[in-house]
């Protein structure tokens, strides 16, 4: 493999493709371990399609001589500081990306930070032993719905997009 940063940004991205087509595969599977491989398949696509963001952030960054364009976490290089010191306008671009939740990069951005967090067991309503009749329920937060193979692949294919079109724009200069 060449030793170009865009190389890694690539390969990446195909990973995350390999992973989505073998959870399409799992989710179809009737196997005793099909659950098992639904989960491992969704982590490794999350994993590669974050290792994507990453390359192009250090494919960004390099092309710019950041001091930056060796961290080893995308949320480095995604922050106001990095743009202090020189207007990027790729960088710049995603940062506002992952600033909004609403944007398909922060949900992405979550859905990678969540695989870090210990489970957590899911609140049962508490009952008043002196109001026998009366079931107390909690309204909190429900469980986030398991992300889906389009979804993740609507991901790869923004990113596949946006790393295409910054590669336009930091060749013309």
């Amino acid at each position: 493999m060449a030793h170009e940063l865009y190389t890694r940004t690539n390969q990446k991205i195909f990973f995350a493709g390999l992973a989505l087509e073998a959870l399409g595969k799992a989710e179809e599977s009737r196997a005793m371990n099909a659950q098992a491989q639904i989960q491992a398949q969704r982590e490794c696509a999350l994993f590669h399609l974050y290792g994507a963001l990453l390359g192009l952030c250090h494919e960004i960054a390099g092309f710019y001589r950041l001091p930056q364009a060796n961290a080893p976490r995308a949320e480095t290089l995604l922050t106001e500081d990095v743009l202090k010191s020189i207007s990027i306008p790729e960088l710049a671009e995603l940062i506002e990306l992952a600033q909004h939740s609403e944007t398909w990069l922060a949900q992405m951005l979550a859905a990678y930070n969540a695989l870090f967090q210990p489970p957590r067991e899911p609140k049962k309503p508490k009952g008043d032993v002196t109001q026998p009749m009366i079931i107390a329920i909690s309204v909190g937060e429900e469980p986030a719905p398991e992300l889906t193979r389009s979804e993740m692949e609507s991901w790869r294919q923004q990113l596949k997009g946006l790393t295409v079109r910054f590669r336009e724009g930091l060749s013309e200069c």
